[in-house]
């Protein structure tokens, strides 16, 4: 009676697991980075609605030199902080057009302006 596996049968089930690794593991890492691009898109309009709310409430967004922090100072938020992105940085915040609109940027993985992984409130679906 045979109790063990011969080296023939582990090395089977090594390049088995290898091969599934080689084509798995690549699309994992993507659709992570595309599930953060996701979950800043929805912090980003979350955080837009309280802009909103905060347009209703003094007929103008904030200012560029205001930033969100005015959003805390006014108690906007429940926990009194300003939500980030999914790499945990902060959004950057523009005022447009005198304060008659805004925009949102984060600057994704990289953290770095102007990057190619920069995600904008405009542009989020």
């Amino acid at each position: 009676m045979k109790k063990a596996f011969s080296l023939m049968e582990l090395m089977v089930v090594i390049i088995i697991m290898g091969l599934l690794a080689m084509f798995v593991l690549p699309n994992l890492t993507g659709k992570s980075e595309a599930a953060k691009e996701k979950l800043t898109c929805i912090q980003m309009k979350s955080v837009g609605q309280v802009l909103k709310m905060y347009k209703i409430d003094t007929s103008s967004y904030p200012t560029t030199e205001e930033k969100l922090d005015i959003l805390v100072k006014k108690s906007y938020f429940e926990d009194g902080k300003l939500p980030k992105d999914a790499w945990d940085n902060a959004f950057v915040y523009l005022s447009k057009d005198d304060e008659k609109s805004f925009e949102l940027i984060s600057f994704g993985a990289n953290k770095k302006e102007a990057g190619d992984d920069d995600i904008y409130y405009s542009k989020c679906k």
